[in-house]
């Protein structure tokens, strides 16, 4: 191959590194103001699927907008719901990880090579809504890509299990009234669909759990 060409793909592949490095750091700096409650009752969770945008409001305040990521296709339940179930570290029971001494892939169970262990998906701060569908941490992308759950930012989910307490309620709409008031001009972090993914020990180990900034409040 062309000398000329192997030193400007070398260059490419260092730039695109660069770049990927950056847009990683950039995406695990990414917060939200949140502030607590005076009373928790009076919190309730509103989530817009076309805006793809969660609101956490105690009668008229907002106490935390963020970006979220709903479900492809329309997979998100849509309606009025609460929640009924909090947990700081739930794993999914159907797909997660195979390991086997140092080999990891990501699977279903049902597809689980003879042999090898599997763990389920770590899904940190878990609020249960509807039975198998809740708001829990994940990749945000700037496109609906779940399998139907809510996923929070690293850096949000720990806020928004603090506000919330079983018994909220949550109301998940094509669109809210919120988008055209305290919607406006939320700024996203980079799309997560583009950047690398953790290494495989991150989630079969605990590691994922706590990968997060301390969570503040106002």
């Amino acid at each position: 191959m062309n000398k000329k060409i192997i030193a400007l793909m070398s260059i490419t592949v260092a730039i695109f590194s660069s770049c990927q490095s950056n847009n990683i750091a950039a995406y695990q700096a990414y917060d939200r103001p949140a502030s607590l409650p005076t009373n928790p009752s009076a919190v309730k969770v509103k989530i817009s699927t076309s805006k793809q945008l969660i609101y956490v409001i105690e009668n008229d305040k907002a106490l935390l907008v963020a970006p979220c990521n709903v479900g492809a296709g329309g997979s998100t339940p849509i309606g009025t719901f609460h929640i009924f179930n909090k947990t700081q570290f739930k794993r999914a029971n159907s797909h997660g990880w195979a390991y086997n001494g140092s080999s990891a892939r990501q699977t279903r169970i049902s597809n689980k090579p003879a042999g090898w262990s599997f763990i389920g998906t770590p899904m940190p701060y878990w609020c249960e809504f509807k039975q198998n569908y809740g708001i829990h941490t994940g990749w945000v992308k700037h496109r609906a890509s779940s399998h139907g759950c809510i996923r929070l930012h690293e850096n949000i989910a720990p806020k928004f299990f603090r506000l919330v307490k079983v018994g909220t309620p949550v109301n998940i709409a094509h669109t809210q009234a919120e988008d055209a008031t305290f919607g406006i001009n939320i700024p996203l972090a980079p799309d997560a669909g583009p950047l690398p993914d953790y290494p495989a020990s991150m989630y079969i180990g605990d590691g994922y759990f706590s990968r997060h900034k301390t969570p503040t409040f106002q």
